[in-house]
């Protein structure tokens, strides 16, 4: 069975993890810190992407399933 990522692009995810821990790695937008390890993986994938490594096209759009997420709970009215 063929790589899904390339050894270099690991290589990038790795690198994101690192910067994360270390606490240098921020969002592209808005330049937060990265707190989340799934947010580091998704920026040392998208780093590798532009730089045209073997990675797998980006998922668009997921099909709803389950229950719908609410805001909290809900306020008892009197």
């Amino acid at each position: 069975m063929a790589r899904k990522y390339s050894k270099s692009a690991s290589k990038d995810v790795e690198r994101a993890m690192r910067k994360r821990k270390k606490g240098t790695l921020r969002s592209g937008r808005s330049g937060r810190k990265v707190k989340s390890r799934k947010q580091a993986i998704a920026i040392g994938l998208s780093e590798a992407r532009q730089k045209g490594k073997k990675v797998p096209k980006k998922k668009t759009g997921r099909k709803s399933g389950g229950r719908k997420k609410t805001g909290g709970r809900k306020k008892k009215s009197r």
